[in-house]
């Protein structure tokens, strides 16, 4: 349990503004860019698999998907059931627990990924 008292401040902004004269002034917006998912038969997916730095667990990584975060969400959980196991997805990658490259490929040329790869 830490001794020091608890900052009130309840600024989370990452802004590098810290203070401004200027009455009409206003922060930029940040818009983020649409990520349009491409059709199935446009994907180039990777599959590998992968057991460094993971504690010496074998995982599946399918990456090399482009599209939105809830496209990729939806493919995942489709693996994962798939597959019948645990999974995640990391800095734009799929990872499935185990070694499930054979499925995941014939699951993803059933779903019209065509140009997916081992």
């Amino acid at each position: 349990m830490s001794k020091r008292p608890k900052s009130n401040n309840t600024s989370s902004s990452s802004s590098p503004l810290v203070y401004s004269t200027d009455p009409a002034y206003k922060l930029p917006i940040e818009e983020e860019e649409a990520k349009a998912t491409l059709a199935p038969q446009d994907q180039l997916l990777r599959i590998i698999l992968e057991t460094k730095h993971r504690a010496g667990k074998t995982v599946t990584i399918v990456y090399g998907f482009e599209g939105t975060e809830e496209a990729m969400l939806e493919l995942s959980k489709a693996l994962k059931n798939h597959c019948g196991t645990g999974g995640a997805v990391k800095d734009g990658e799929i990872i499935i627990q185990g070694d499930h490259r054979q499925k995941i490929f014939q699951y993803l040329k059933q779903k019209g990924y065509q140009k997916a790869k081992l």
